[in-house]
């Protein structure tokens, strides 16, 4: 998670530089993006953690 925070803060400050517009959408897309991320992957931890202790799952 550190790196998300990282990338995500220096995203906002190039944010908060940038006079361009279109480079503005891109950087806060690029920031959506990373949180769309981190909440997939954590969806997907929950999801393989229920698969492995799912007993139903199991082959013996």
């Amino acid at each position: 998670m550190e790196e998300k925070e990282w990338a995500t803060q220096e995203l906002k400050r190039l944010f908060e530089k940038s006079q361009d517009y279109k480079q503005k959408a891109l950087l806060q897309a690029a920031v959506t993006l990373l949180d769309e991320q981190e909440t997939r992957k954590e969806q997907l931890q929950g999801q393989l953690d229920g698969t492995l202790w799912s007993p139903g799952n199991w082959k013996s």
